[in-house]
């Protein structure tokens, strides 16, 4: 077959700073679907484009050719707006799962693809995977059908879906390329305009533990996705987020979805409880939706919890069984009294991850009941011999590594020391 380029030439060009045209990027990801261009010469093209860049122009053409690759999904046979929110991922960031069904109760269809955890970062599809008989893959036909009768799915993009982007993912990832802002607002963004929602909001963490650790590259990222999404009819909101101190009061599968249940049953941790509602009210807002009951009365009075139950049982989960627990656990207390001054998202996720929550390459098998329990949060006052830390795994020979993962993780100071912190919501950013 004839090409009508060479992957020489087009890499020749970035590498020189030039714009592709929009025939070249059309081109470029095609054949590399199609296996025309090789892993290596894709690799040499991804390194140039982190650090040359790509314009406004080319990030869009990027983002169509992989929706291009694959299919659109469509759901205009439901009978209500349909919005998704997209977290960027940090430690502790179990907002996905009380947000899609207390969105859902409050009259939007909520079609939420989600992804699995790598390295320190939780994945959403892991933590429901800790409830027994929960299946994270459905047919486009089963996933409609749980929308339907629910309001909400959670599950994993199916093979159809930017497919381009599942192999250009594969190799951003061995080959150091993932901190791209093009690559990676056009990853997410590929997925979610081709997942066919009508409004979506992202989250985008930024502080130690997410991977935009630079307010200022995470709201660059922001901004790039929510002109991605304006350019393809999609209604895009984005928040910039704190991610300096893990989300909430644990780290790790099982532990997050028992947070969760905490939540949806009208308690939980107040920053999760804060966050869910923020992003519940942008979805609805977004969605075109005034509520009858609003996101807050809907988490406190049961009606996010009853679709939950409904979601996790339309998706062959046991809402009855007993979430899993690890074998062993140790305890971290505090070796002075004061004030809690600081706890590192970044150093709480790789302890975590070197507990088993989390994988170091992609198909690893999971500790699901693995993680930490966090018993303060920066700004509390702690007294010495008090426990702050419950580290759990089935392994105990994991502990040693990951009390080093938390060394100068967190300090104790004067009760009346300032606490230096990110504000929950950084900045808000609208098409």
């Amino acid at each position: 077959m004839n090409e009508r380029y060479a992957a020489v030439e087009i890499i020749s060009a970035k590498r020189d700073k030039f714009e592709l045209s929009d025939d070249q990027i059309d081109w470029t990801v095609d054949a590399y679907t199609r296996g025309v261009i090789a892993d290596e010469q894709m690799s040499a093209l991804l390194m140039a484009i982190l650090l040359n860049g790509m314009n406004n122009r080319e990030i869009s053409r990027w983002t169509d050719a992989m929706i291009s690759s694959g299919e659109r999904m469509n759901w205009k046979m439901l009978d209500r707006p349909t919005v998704d929110k997209h977290s960027t991922g940090g430690v502790g960031d179990k907002i996905t799962l009380p947000l899609a069904p207390l969105v859902a109760a409050c009259g939007a269809a909520v079609p939420q693809l989600s992804g699995r955890g790598l390295g320190h970062t939780g994945g959403t599809l892991d933590k429901l995977e800790s409830i027994k008989g929960w299946k994270a893959n459905l047919s486009n036909d089963q996933m409609l059908k749980v929308l339907q009768e629910c309001g909400a799915v959670i599950c994993a993009a199916g093979a159809g879906l930017a497919p381009a982007d599942k192999k250009l993912y594969a190799l951003r990832d061995v080959t150091g390329t993932v901190e791209a802002i093009p690559l990676i607002a056009s990853s997410i963004m590929s997925k979610k305009i081709a997942e066919g929602t009508g409004a979506l909001v992202l989250d985008v963490k930024t502080g130690s533990g997410a991977f935009m650790s630079d307010p200022k590259n995470a709201v660059l990222l922001a901004r790039t996705m929510v002109d991605l999404g304006k350019r393809a009819g999609v209604v895009t909101r984005a928040l910039v987020t704190a991610m300096d101190v893990p989300l909430g009061k644990t780290a790790g599968n099982a532990l997050e979805i028992r947070e969760t249940l905490e939540v949806l049953s009208g308690g939980g941790p107040s920053d999760v409880v804060e966050l869910t509602v923020i992003l519940a009210n942008e979805m609805l807002d977004a969605a075109g939706i005034k509520p009858k009951v609003d996101p807050e009365t809907a988490l406190q009075n049961g009606m996010a919890m009853d679709v939950w139950r409904k979601m996790i049982e339309a998706q062959g989960g046991d809402n009855n069984a007993p979430l899993p627990t690890a074998k062993e656990k140790m305890e971290i207390k505090a070796s002075s009294s004061g004030k809690l001054l600081t706890l590192d998202a970044m150093k709480v996720g790789v302890a975590a991850w070197r507990l088993g929550a989390g994988r170091q390459k992609q198909g690893e098998t999971l500790q699901l009941g693995s993680g930490i329990e966090m018993h303060a949060k920066p700004g509390d006052l702690v007294s010495e011999g008090q426990t702050l830390l419950t580290l759990h795994t089935d392994e105990a020979a994991r502990f040693t590594r990951a009390v080093e993962a938390l060394e100068g993780g967190y300090s104790i100071g004067s009760k009346e020391a300032q606490i230096n912190r990110l504000p929950l919501v950084i900045e808000r950013i609208e098409g």
